[in-house]
């Protein structure tokens, strides 16, 4: 069987397709008959309460005269707002990645001591096995990074030899590993790719334990390991703010299902991984990306804020772009007036434009995030106020640190892994139940029919 055979979609399963498809669509007036949660949020899109935590927090209202009265967003790690860990890491001219990791793991701040020993830790960790890169990362590359992740964390599995063992020191050793090589796997199976697919030259560039997460980052990637300090500053504030995002963002929630099991550490995070590659998740900067690419390419002017505001009402009434009728990287589940990671982000984002000279593209944003809501106030009946998220102004600075868009994911998890390894073992250490939500079946029942007498 060739390549086109194997991935060829033939009459036959385009028929087969069909009859999924007819046989597979429930009537949407049942989810209200049933008040059935879709997605596990009721009508308004709030969460359905199915846990508790203690490690991340986000807020986007409060309670007054008995009615939610929507506030700023805000975000906390371990009770800390986020925006106060930032400015204090900042303050001090410090990379803050590395104490937030401490932070959401341990549940408290850590002292200058502490902080220095954590760091060496990961420094430690910060390698593969022996002849892992060649043996697995080397072999076969996907075009997708998040695949190839994914398959690494799943390999990573034949080289531990407690890898079954989910008692909470032995997670913690792996969690610390994954944390430290989640870096080197990103950036080695993009270098395969890079030299498999693309035919370019291979470099596999050894990380330095005196660097950071994101100058490691940025010194692997490029052939002269250089970068400047607003560079790596920026990419740890990225590496930040997407390190957690509450028990219930779809990746982590993945991962309580998953531990919830009784699974091992690497399956746990391969399927949190699973759920961040979507566009509807972790991948949602990439589009972004791509839909400034396409507004870039169909308005000349850039501060024509009328002519703006029309195309975006095209994208919205699935004209142009890719007519999925999304403004990418505007409105949330939860935040309203607006995103706290944004908010904090737009300040450096406008820093980094300024030493790239990309001042107009800069400005292009941020005409789109003043005038986004407004064609969506009027061409959507929504029941929260819209705002710029995260995932607007992300891919904007990976593409002014010129790093792959193959990438753009690869570094949410790279962050996020934090998250998701503090969530597993505080299921791990609280025991809860495995999660077995409720579906209820609306089909009639029917009686077999045998073979011969089907039409």
């Amino acid at each position: 069987m060739t390549m086109n055979s194997y991935t060829e979609i033939t009459p036959e399963i385009l028929r087969l397709s069909e009859i999924c498809t007819n046989n597979g669509a429930i009537n949407p007036s049942l989810y209200s008959k049933y008040d059935v949660k879709r997605g596990l949020r009721d009508i308004n899109g709030k969460g359905v309460l199915v846990g508790l935590t203690e490690i991340g927090d986000v807020q986007s209202y409060i309670m007054k005269d008995g009615k939610q009265v929507p506030i700023d967003g805000k975000l906390y790690y371990r009770g800390i707002d986020v925006e106060e860990i930032v400015n204090g890491f900042l303050s001090e001219d410090r990379f803050g990645f590395e104490e937030v990791t401490y932070l959401l793991l341990f549940g408290k701040l850590p002292d200058k001591n502490e902080l220095d020993n954590f760091c060496n830790l990961l420094a430690d960790y910060r390698s593969l096995p022996p002849s892992f890169t060649r043996d697995v990362i080397m072999k076969a590359p996907s075009h997708d990074m998040m695949n190839s992740l994914a398959r690494s964390v799943l390999m990573l599995y034949s080289y531990d030899d407690k890898a079954d063992d989910i008692s909470v020191p032995n997670v913690l050793r792996q969690s610390l590993q994954l944390i430290s090589q989640f870096p080197l796997l990103s950036v080695y199976s993009y270098q395969a790719y890079r030299h498999y697919h693309l035919d370019k030259s291979l470099y596999i560039i050894s990380p330095d334990r005196k660097y950071s997460t994101s100058e490691n980052i940025l010194r692997m990637l490029r052939r002269n390991h250089k970068f400047t300090p607003l560079e790596a500053k920026v990419l740890d504030l990225a590496l930040v703010l997407h390190a957690e995002h509450g028990g219930g963002n779809n990746s982590t929630f993945t991962n309580h299902v998953v531990t919830s099991s009784g699974t091992d550490t690497y399956s746990a995070v391969s399927a949190s991984l699973g759920s961040l590659k979507g566009p509807k998740h972790g991948g949602a900067n990439i589009k972004v990306i791509q839909m400034f690419d396409d507004i870039k390419n169909n308005i000349s002017d850039w501060q024509d804020e009328e002519a703006i505001k029309e195309y975006l009402r095209k994208i919205l009434n699935k004209e142009v772009f890719d007519k999925a009728g999304l403004i990418y990287g505007m409105g949330h589940a939860v935040y309203s007036i607006s995103d706290p990671r944004a908010r904090v982000f737009r300040g450096f984002v406008e820093s980094l434009a300024k030493e790239k000279g990309m001042d107009e593209e800069f400005a292009l944003y941020s005409n789109v995030e003043k005038i986004a809501p407004i064609v969506i106030g009027e061409e959507r009946h929504i029941y929260k106020g819209v705002s710029a998220n995260i995932d607007f102004y992300s891919g904007f600075v990976y593409r002014m640190l010129n790093l792959p868009e193959e990438l753009y994911t690869p570094l949410f998890a790279i962050a996020r892994i934090s998250g998701w390894s503090a969530h597993r073992i505080e299921e791990l250490i609280n025991k809860n139940r495995i999660y077995r939500p409720a579906f209820k079946n609306v089909v009639e029942r029917t009686d077999y029919v045998p073979l011969n007498d089907r039409d």
